[in-house]
């Protein structure tokens, strides 16, 4: 499965070259020293350890459940900017050198600060990591970490949990109204050190201690405290979330899949192969299959039997995205020179205004359940139905009103808003206005800047943005 980031681990003291150069609130002399805050690791004969290796089981059998081994990858990626987008829905704002600028320099420069003080224990003890005791391959391995750069470095305290936990303290003295969704993913991004592989239960536990520590100490510095105001004050300014109007889930149980919902159904699911406009598979895809909410795939079981009569069946080519999917295209967004797709996808565009362009977003209508992409199939001709135009073309041309007007059917030819002066027929606007007009008549409503996007009106989560992985239900 691809991670959102593929880097390899340095573990060195400095920050990756991808990672910002900041100058440290404190120097390491002026940090507490771990060595003498924290007791040593357990010894490998005590009943401690005896725990440490129970956990090391239990993390194995974590990796049974896609979702939660899929986030243990995630999080073992060792960046500043994956950390901070694992933090960012608990956190109620997207988090980026570019949109939160202040909260981001608060983050790098106090991480830079506190990743200091794991040097000297993990000097010290030189402690081997669970996964080379037991002669076992990290969950991550490859993409992720680096076992044998791993494998010459201490275990004891876990650097990942550190910064989590750290970063955790500090998003929630910004936004203390989340604090609660913040602090429970700080807990699980140092469990996922322990389902990985990478480090004993003791570690994580100890890291998390060392991190407030390490906290307690910023806050006795003026430039932290000078920069904690502009954080707090940026977050007012750009309205983040301070309640739970808007909520996170990690529940299936109202999902159905559509094979069974919409048995005729052809199931394209683009974002599972490489064939879209990333290039890559998408984080949370791990089977290619669609699912809907109950109430959307009964609507849009009605919609089939419908165009069946017609001659048509349904091509679906992505319905339920999980917030994790969002985040990856939001990464690959702010990645400008990949642009290994370009000239299938966006052509007409520089990536750098996709964001400006609302073709990408920190949220999608998708992750609420209810929403789903798809064109026609014609069972006469047993090919797709001619629409002008590529699912998922960023641009004018895939606009409901290119070359007409949607509301009243009628062809107008006028290409005007087409960079290239791209055009389609009249046929292929008819059969784009064809599969809109039976959509909405069974309860669906369209979206201005996508012909192939449609959204159940009374859909059942307005607020709610799943999390659960697209794969088949049990």
């Amino acid at each position: 499965m691809a991670l959102l980031v593929t880097v390899l681990l340095t573990w060195s003291l400095s920050t990756s070259a991808a990672e910002p150069s900041v100058t440290p609130y404190f120097t390491t002399d002026e940090l507490p020293d771990l060595t003498v805050c924290l007791p040593p690791p357990p010894d490998t004969t005590g009943e401690h350890f005896a725990h440490d290796v129970m956990r090391y089981f239990w993390g194995k059998e974590q990796r049974k459940d896609p979702q939660r081994a899929f986030m243990a990858r995630r999080d073992a990626v060792w960046d500043y900017d994956s950390l901070f987008a694992g933090f960012s829905d608990a956190f109620g704002l997207r988090i980026s050198r570019s949109e939160t600028p202040e909260i981001y320099r608060l983050l790098v420069t106090s991480l830079t600060t506190t990743d200091q003080m794991r040097v000297a224990p993990k000097k010290r003890y030189m402690r081997k990591r669970p996964f080379v005791r037991f002669g076992e391959h990290l969950l991550t391995y490859g993409a992720e970490e680096n076992e044998e750069g791993l494998a010459g470095e201490g275990s004891y305290p876990s650097g990942h949990t550190a910064r989590g936990w750290t970063a955790a303290l500090i998003l929630a003295q910004v936004n203390p109204s989340r604090a609660n969704e913040i602090f429970a993913r700080g807990w699980d991004y140092g469990e996922s050190r322990v389902i990985v592989g990478a480090h004993w239960q003791s570690d994580v536990d100890a890291s998390r201690v060392g991190a407030a520590i390490g906290f307690s100490r910023l806050q006795t510095s003026e430039a932290f405290r000078r920069q904690m105001t502009k954080a707090q004050d940026e977050f007012r300014k750009k309205g983040g979330k301070t309640s739970a109007s808007s909520v996170l889930s990690n529940c299936s149980n109202d999902f159905v899949s559509l094979t069974e919902a919409v048995p005729d159904a052809i199931l394209e699911i683009r974002y599972y192969s490489t064939y879209n406009f990333v290039g890559r598979r998408i984080d949370g895809y791990l089977q290619p299959t669609a699912l809907l909410t109950r109430r959307a795939a009964d609507s849009l079981r009605a919609v089939s039997e419908e165009l069946k009569e017609m001659g048509y069946r349904l091509k679906i080519y992505d319905a339920y995205r999980p917030q994790m999917a969002v985040n990856h295209f939001v990464r690959w967004a702010e990645n400008i020179p990949d642009t290994m797709m370009k000239a299938y996808f966006y052509p007409d565009l520089d990536k750098s205004v996709l964001f400006e362009r609302d073709y990408i977003a920190a949220k999608s209508g998708h992750t609420r359940g209810s929403t789903v992409d798809l064109t026609l199939f014609d069972m006469r001709t047993e090919k797709e139905v001619d629409m002008g135009g590529t699912f998922d073309w960023f641009g004018p041309e895939s606009h409901p009103d290119f070359c007409g007007n949607p509301e009243t059917g009628v062809y107008t030819g006028d290409n005007a808003k087409s960079p290239a002066r791209r055009s389609i027929t009249a046929t292929q606007f008819a059969n784009r206005m064809l599969l809109r007009r039976v959509l909405l008549r069974h309860g669906f409503k369209p979206y201005d800047s996508e012909w192939w996007h449609f959204t159940l009106r009374d859909e059942p989560y307005p607020d709610t943005y799943f999390t659960f992985p697209v794969r088949q239900l049990r």
